[in-house]
Order: C-alpha cells, then structure tokens, then sequence
C-alpha cells in the first residue's frame, strides 16, 4: 500500500500586527483627546501672572454679564443669584463650603462685588478668583 502524503498549506492568522496597529490607536486616541473640566461656557479669563491651580470647589459661579450667570450648569442673572446659590448649597454647610468666581475679563467690578455679596449672604466666606495664568513678563492690566 503507498501512502501519498499531500502537503497541506500551513494557515495560521498571525494577530501580533493586528494588536500593534489596534494598541497605537488607543495611544493615539489617548494623547489627542482633549478633557474639558469646564462646563462649556466660553469665558475669557482676565490673566493674572501669579494665578494657581485650585482643587475641586463645591460651587462654581461662572459670571459673563449681568443676565449670564452660571451656577454649576443653572443658569441665573443678578437678581436670581442668591437663591440659585441657596438652591446649591441645600444640605451643606456654609462654613466648609469653598466657592469659585470665574468672571469674564469685561464683566464690571460692581457685578463681581454682587456676586460675592451673594455668596457671603448664603454663609459662603471662602471664595477664590479664577483666572488665566500669564507668560512671564506680561502684565493683563493697564498701568496709568
């Protein structure tokens, strides 16, 4: 009996290219993706050469004019800002309660004073100013 032996075409899929191409695309999608932690409301920042970095604020008051203010993602004009804020702070406490002004660089000093008044009526005592930090050299206001 003769036994004819077939050579039979060696198929095997090799997945190693497969997974260097899928594992530079998650790279890929990584580095060129852009997290916003802002609520989406473009404001222009004044800049300020010793601005910080602050943590995480239980209240965050975005001001861009007098009829657009933001509280977290309400939002409010003047007249409405002390209760919108009383409304956030329901269930917290006043003292421990650590409040962030965004306002835009046209927005007038009177309505920055207005809504920190509004803050320090609902018991809110410590409240920090965002703003924009500045290249080293350049000034954001205008000397007399």
């Amino acid at each position: 009996m003769i036994l004819e032996r077939r050579l039979k075409p060696n198929v095997n899929v090799d997945l190693t290219p497969l997974i260097d191409v899928v594992f530079q695309l998650v790279i890929f999608f990584m580095i060129t993706s852009v997290f916003k932690t802002t609520p989406g409301i473009p404001v222009d920042l004044p800049g300020s050469a010793t601005a910080e970095s602050t943590a995480v604020s239980e209240i965050r008051v975005i001001i861009r004019s007098e009829s657009e203010i933001w509280v977290g993602q309400d939002q409010t004009d003047i007249r409405g800002l002390e209760a919108l804020v009383a409304k956030a702070l329901e269930g917290a406490h006043g003292d421990d309660t650590v409040a962030t002004v965004e306002g835009d660089s046209g927005a007038s000093y009177a309505l920055m004073v207005a809504a920190l008044d509004a803050l320090r009526a609902n018991g809110i005592d410590s409240v920090g100013l965002v703003a924009r930090r500045e290249a080293a050299g350049t000034s954001g206001g205008s000397s007399p």
